[in-house]
């Protein structure tokens, strides 16, 4: 009884624990210290610390079909996954596993494989138990040529094989498909086609906030010369506005920019230590995990709602904002519905989006403006008299 009880807690134990090894830094830089102990509580009285900062300098190219970054090289994507959990795999659904799949599916035999390998162990079956019959037949008339006693040649006994005993000789067929599998994979080597996507609000923290993101345009043309920090802040800004017309000057920077209003929102959670996630999958901006998407699932989901400080800007506005305008309490009640039958809690996030009477928007050109913004929260909770009594 002990020990059938004891092996789920030990397993999951040993999951998490393998867990908290490759997942043991929340963020991209690592702290490292090599002083020993005593060292470090001496220097600690002193205010002192021997600590380094250990940057891992990604790479990323910025592609503006997708609004997005892109990480091609495998060491920054699993860096930038692993530490943070920052962006996913363009063909998975979070963890870029594409390739470890594929080659789990080369390994696996098809539908139609498994029918031809059954056919064949069934026409093996019954040639081995006719040649088990003959055998015993065989026998029973050698003893009575010699013998003369009439012996009843048997049809079933451990001689001869049944559907529950009899077992396929496939040694020597596996190790010829195992050869030529090998071969083939030789021959054709499977190539890594996945990346990873970082939205424009990953990218732009990652390279603002931590100097740990190197983010190059294929479109320039130095294209070898990476965006500066100004560079990247105008660029992400300008993807959300009007496509430009050559005959018309280039559309000025807004305050209520999309990627301002989202950024805003990604940055305040992120700064409190949560682990932010696109939540389109439950109709929502965001998800918020406490760890990360491998230890548990989401708790909260996030709707970004921008309310103007002065509402004749909003009348005047070019852009047109998502939730800026008062939803029905239909689209409420079944956000909230979808997002309480998975055990998450919904949030509506307000950002004030600063009036243009008190702001210029020479404050666009540096993220010094974000100071203007504001966030506030409101949980929203499904009622169930039923179930809420107590």
């Amino acid at each position: 009884m002990s020990s059938g009880k004891s092996k789920g807690p030990n397993k999951g134990g040993a999951r998490r624990h393998e867990n908290d090894r490759i997942y043991a830094h929340p963020l991209p830089l690592i702290f490292s210290d090599p002083s020993s102990s005593r060292t470090r509580s001496i220097l600690g009285l002193l205010g002192l610390s021997r600590s380094q900062v250990i940057n891992p300098h990604c790479e990323g190219y910025y592609d503006p079909s997708t609004r997005s970054v892109w990480v091609v090289n495998q060491r920054d994507s699993e860096i930038l996954w692993k530490r943070g959990f920052f962006g996913k795999g363009n063909l998975s659904r979070s963890e870029p596993s594409w390739f470890v799949r594929q080659v789990k599916d080369r390994k696996k035999m098809t539908s139609e494989e498994i029918r031809e390998k059954r056919r064949a162990d069934r026409k093996q079956f019954k040639l081995d138990r006719a040649a088990a019959i003959a055998k015993v037949a065989a026998e029973a008339e050698t003893i009575f040529e010699t013998e003369g006693r009439v012996v009843v040649p048997a049809l079933f006994g451990p001689e001869i094989p049944s559907g529950a005993t009899w077992k396929p000789k496939t040694a020597e067929s596996e190790r010829e498909s195992s050869g030529s599998l090998e071969n083939a994979e030789k021959e054709e080597l499977l190539e890594d086609m996945e990346h990873l996507q970082l939205t424009l609000s990953e990218a732009f923290f990652l390279a603002w906030n931590f100097d740990c993101l190197t983010i190059l345009d294929p479109e320039t043309a130095c294209f070898d010369e990476p965006l500066s920090l100004p560079e990247i802040w105008t660029t992400f800004q300008q993807i959300y506005l009007a496509p430009p017309i050559p005959t018309l000057p280039t559309p000025e920077l807004q305050l209520d920019n999309s990627f301002l209003i989202h950024y805003a929102v990604y940055h305040h959670y992120r700064s409190l230590g949560w682990v932010v996630k696109n939540g389109l999958k439950f109709c929502v901006d965001y998800l918020l995990y406490k760890r990360g998407p491998v230890f548990t699932h989401a708790e909260f989901a996030i709707v970004v709602c921008p309310v103007y400080e002065d509402p004749q800007d909003q009348e005047v506005s070019i852009t047109n904002l998502q939730n800026a305008s008062p939803f029905t309490w239909s689209w409420l009640s079944t956000i909230n519905r979808a997002n309480s039958q998975v055990m998450k809690t919904l949030i509506l996030t307000y950002v004030t989006i600063p009036a243009r009477s008190r702001l210029s928007r020479e404050m666009l050109n540096t993220p010094a403006c974000f100071a203007h913004y504001s966030v506030r929260e409101v949980i929203v909770r499904r009622f169930i008299p039923a179930r809420m009594r107590d």
